[in-house]
């Protein structure tokens, strides 16, 4: 019986291997999502590094965080010579808005674990609109902006960094994903301080015209 439990143990360390790779390929994995998954992930980590390297993929494993992905290695650098890889994991434009909306909830993101109030920061749809109304343009039509606020959302919510709740009643609420801590860093977020600060220079100036044309 010995022999038999050891020879099946290479088979299940491939299965899994198999289901790891296959899972990455797909998104996030998370460690409340499946924690059998995990466990296998944490011991065979060195094998899917090799495993999804030969896509030209490197593996990312927050443990701490509890989620694992995979993104595109760094390019080789200004060497022309060297060969260029295609990407198979593309990368995606963002708008303003939605840049915005990222910082401001890593920056709420930032705030909680400071607080030390918990693991989990859920935001009602209300409180995440409220977060970006203040930096957009004022707008005469309030159920337009916050129609458009809210689209901003979905199109964080399907990039995985708000996970929508279930509620029995009134507006849905949100819980923002700690993997956005991965994309959005400390110094991303002071680089982005500073754009956000001419953002909203050039927005008072431009109130500051529509004042003077029509005192005019």
């Amino acid at each position: 019986m010995d022999e038999i439990a050891t020879s099946g143990a290479p088979a299940a360390a491939s299965d899994d291997l198999t289901a790891l790779v296959v899972t990455l390929l797909k998104g996030v994995l998370y460690r409340e999502g499946d924690e059998r998954l995990w466990g296998a992930l944490i011991d065979l980590q060195a094998r899917v590094r090799d495993y999804v390297a030969v896509l030209g993929l490197e593996l990312v494993l927050d443990d701490a965080e509890g989620y694992s992905f995979l993104r595109s290695r760094l390019d080789a650098g200004d060497d022309e010579s060297a060969p260029k890889l295609p990407r198979l994991i593309a990368r995606r434009p963002l708008s303003f808005p939605v840049s915005l909306l990222l910082a401001l909830l890593r920056k709420k993101l930032a705030e909680f674990d400071a607080s030390g109030t918990g693991t989990r920061l859920v935001l009602a749809r209300d409180d995440i609109v409220e977060l970006v109304r203040v930096f957009l343009p004022v707008s005469s039509n309030e159920a337009r902006l916050i129609d458009q606020i809210e689209t901003h959302i979905n199109r964080v919510a399907d990039l995985g960094f708000l996970r929508r709740l279930k509620t029995t009643s009134g507006p849905p609420s949100f819980e923002v994903r700690r993997i956005l801590k991965a994309f959005v860093d400390a110094q991303w977020l002071a680089e982005f301080d500073a754009r956000l600060a001419q953002y909203q220079r050039h927005l008072a100036g431009g109130e500051a015209d529509s004042e003077r044309t029509d005192d005019e």
